[in-house]
């Protein structure tokens, strides 16, 4: 059990309720398998952005011209470095916690968000798994925006991902320890 994780937990069970496992997700710049798509996307509309921008400033463009470019380049810059850092804050603030009857995540920047799923009412549970161990555990039907948003840190998104234990070590004896809570719990 991640000790950190576990006192956070802890702090959202009801009386009588047992936690069984805790975690965080990985930490620090992750690589996800949407980058093979938004790393190029991402220089491709940053350098343009850029070179936009630089163009109106150095050819004497309108002021309006100047201003117009400015949202662009700064989307391009969180898109091409600024989403790496986003995402791992937030996973620096995310806490998973399986407890006898329901699985819950606590997460949030800003503001904290606790997500508690029933273990009895689960649909289902899937699990990707890469060989080093590590991997991630989506509870429910996945939204069909998932594969499309996977990975991307952009505010709001993870509404779209839908619930999960991601980037967790040890990712398959977890799920076998939920498999385990959800027949005891049924």
């Amino acid at each position: 059990m991640n000790f950190d994780a576990a006192q956070i937990i802890q702090k959202e069970l009801e009386p009588g309720e047992k936690l069984l496992w805790s975690g965080k997700p990985a930490q620090g710049i992750r690589l996800r398998g949407s980058d093979v798509f938004m790393i190029p996307f991402s220089f491709l509309w940053g350098g343009f952005a850029i070179f936009w921008e630089y163009s109106a400033i150095k050819g004497g463009a309108p002021f309006f011209f100047m201003l117009f470019g400015i949202p662009f380049v700064l989307m391009g810059l969180y898109i091409m470095f600024g989403r790496f850092y986003v995402e791992a804050k937030q996973r620096e603030n995310t806490f998973y916690g399986l407890i006898d009857e329901r699985v819950i995540t606590i997460s949030g920047l800003i503001r904290k968000k606790v997500k508690s799923l029933d273990l009895r009412t689960l649909t289902d549970i899937a699990l990707s798994e890469s060989s080093s161990g590590t991997g991630s555990i989506t509870f429910g039907h996945p939204s069909p925006f998932a594969s499309i948003f996977g990975g991307i840190s952009w505010p709001g998104m993870e509404q779209h991902l839908g619930p999960r234990f991601d980037l967790i070590s040890n990712a398959k004896q977890v799920y076998q320890q939920i498999r385990e809570a959800r027949k005891r719990a049924t």
